[in-house]
C-alpha cells in the first residue's frame, strides 16, 4: 500500500543517492582532474555516463540483497527505514561541507541499523537482536579489508607498471598514461556505481516489502535500479569539489602513471567485492589506493597527519550515523503515532 511516509521515503532514498554521487564523485574523478586528463566539468560527464552504464550490464544486484538483510525483517518498519535515511543523509552533508571523504555507504548501513536497534529497544528485545551479525560482522571486517586491498593492489600494479616501462621515454609514456586514465576512470566510476547504488535498492526493496507492496523474496520492482542508477550519476554531475582536492593532491602527488594505477586497483577491489555482495567504500578503497600509490615512492609521500584525520572519520561514521538515526527514530515515533 502507497503511503505519504512511504512516499517520502522514496524521494529521500533517491535523494540521499543524489548526495552519494555529489560525495563520492572525488573517487572516480580526483586523480583524473589533478592530472590535468580532463577539465573538472568533463570529468563529472564522464564519470557519471559509466555509473548509469552500469544499469545496462548488472542485473544481479548481491549488494542490495545483503543491505535488506541486515535488519531482521521483524524489527523493519516505515519509520526505521525513515530514520535511517535522514541520519544518512545528514551525515553526508556533514562530511561533504567539511571536505572529509567519508563513506557514503556505512553511514547509510549505520543509519538503517541504528534505527533497527532503536526500534527493538522499544519493543523489549535486545539491542544486538535486531540486526544479522554475519552481515554486519562483514561489512566492518571490510572497513579494514578494503582499503587495505586497495593499498596492496595499487602498490603491485604501480611497481609492474614502472618495470614494464623502465625503459620509455618519460614524455611518450605520459601521455599514454594520460590516455590509459579515461579508461581506469571509467573501470572505476563504472565499479562505483555498480556498488553504491545498490545499497539504496537495498533500502528501497525493504521499504516495499514493509508497505506490502513486494512479497518477502519477490522480486525488485524495475524502476528501483532505473532510478537509483539515474539518482547516482546526476550526483555525480553535480560533483564534490571540496573532497576533490583532499583526495587529488593532499593525501599524494599523483602523476598520470599513479592516477592510472590507482583507479584500476580501486575498480579491481571494488568489482571482487560487488561479486560477493559485500557492501565496502568506494571512498575507503581508492583512499587506500591512493596511499598505495604513494608508497612506492617512499613513505613520506604520503601525508599521514591527513590521512590519520580520514581513519577517525571513517572509524566514526557508522557509530555516529546509529546514534543520529536512533535519535531521529524516536523522533518519529512521538510526532507520526
Amino acid at each position: 500500500m502507497v503511503t505519504p511516509i512511504l512516499v517520502v521515503i522514496v524521494v529521500l532514498a533517491l535523494a540521499f543517492d543524489y548526495t552519494n554521487g555529489f560525495h563520492d564523485a572525488a573517487n572516480s574523478i580526483a586523480t583524473i582532474v589533478s592530472t590535468k586528463v580532463l577539465t573538472p566539468f568533463q570529468a563529472v560527464l564522464w564519470a557519471a555516463f559509466f555509473n548509469f552504464l552500469v544499469f545496462f550490464f548488472v542485473k544481479e544486484h548481491k549488494v542490495a540483497a545483503t543491505v535488506s538483510k541486515i535488519v531482521h525483517e521483524q524489527f523493519i518498519t516505515l519509520n526505521v527505514i525513515l530514520a535511517g535515511l535522514i541520519s544518512a543523509i545528514s551525515w553526508n552533508l556533514i562530511t561533504w561541507w567539511f571536505g572529509i571523504p567519508s563513506s557514503s555507504s556505512h553511514t547509510l548501513i549505520g543509519g538503517f541499523a541504528g534505527a533497527g536497534i532503536a526500534n527493538a529497544l522499544y519493543m523489549g528485545s535486545s539491542a544486538m537482536s535486531a540486526v544479522n551479525n554475519s552481515y554486519v560482522f562483514t561489512i566492518l571486517a571490510y572497513i579494514v579489508l578494503a582499503p587495505v586491498i586497495g593499498l596492496v593492489v595499487a602498490y603491485i600494479v604501480t611497481i609492474i607498471i614502472l618495470h614494464i616501462c623502465k625503459n620509455a621515454r618519460p614524455a611518450v609514456a605520459e601521455r599514454w598514461f594520460k590516455r590509459l586514465q579515461l579508461v581506469s576512470s571509467a573501470a572505476l566510476s563504472f565499479a562505483h556505481g555498480g556498488n553504491d547504488a545498490q545499497k539504496v535498492m537495498g533500502i528501497l526493496y525493504v521499504s516495499m516489502v514493509a508497505s506490502h507492496i513486494v512479497a518477502p523474496g519477490g522480486a525488485m520492482p524495475d524502476w528501483i535500479p532505473l532510478a537509483c542508477y539515474s539518482a547516482i550519476a546526476l550526483g555525480t554531475m553535480s560533483g564534490g569539489w571540496r573532497i576533490v582536492k583532499t583526495m587529488g593532491s593532499k593525501i599524494t602527488k599523483i602523476t598520470p602513471l599513479e592516477g592510472v594505477s590507482a583507479e584500476t586497483a580501486g575498480a579491481i577491489t571494488l568489482f571482487f567485492t560487488e561479486r560477493f555482495g559485500i557492501p565496502v567504500s568506494t571512498t575507503h578503497t581508492i583512499t587506500g589506493s591512493i596511499i598505495g600509490v604513494g608508497l612506492t615512492k617512499r613513505l613520506s609521500a604520503v601525508r599521514w597527519g591527513l590521512t590519520v584525520n580520514i581513519i577517525w572519520a571513517w572509524v566514526i561514521t557508522i557509530p555516529v550515523s546509529a546514534l543520529i538515526a536512533a535519535g531521529v527514530f524516536s523522533l518519529l515515533r512521538i510526532f507520526l503515532k
